[in-house]
């Protein structure tokens, strides 16, 4: 189960592609390759370069015009689908992050 504290990195057996504004992400252990539209894709962005998979949603409200519990239903089933498949990695909030002084 996904925790919006949780953060999320791309593995580094996935080749990652943009075509426009889509992109293209290829499992290289499997050899299967997946399409993300433009907002998948802007999903993706955001997910793999913020702190946690929390700061990359609030992005995405802010960003599109639509009700937050839809966001957030299409926004989580969408990073279960690519973790299912081998192409997203969701690590606690803490793991390889230096520890405060």
């Amino acid at each position: 189960m996904l925790s919006l504290a949780d953060r999320a990195a791309a593995p580094a057996h996935v080749l990652v592609r943009l075509l426009d504004r889509e992109s293209v992400l290829l499992n290289l252990e499997t050899e299967r390759y997946f399409g993300l539209d433009e907002t998948g894709t802007r999903m993706w962005q955001l997910v793999t370069d913020a702190p946690s998979l929390d700061v990359a949603y609030e992005q995405l409200l802010a960003e599109f015009d639509v009700e937050p519990e839809l966001l957030r239903s299409n926004y989580l089933e969408l990073l279960d689908r690519l973790v299912d498949n081998g192409l997203l990695q969701v690590l606690p909030a803490n793991v390889g992050t230096a520890p405060a002084i």
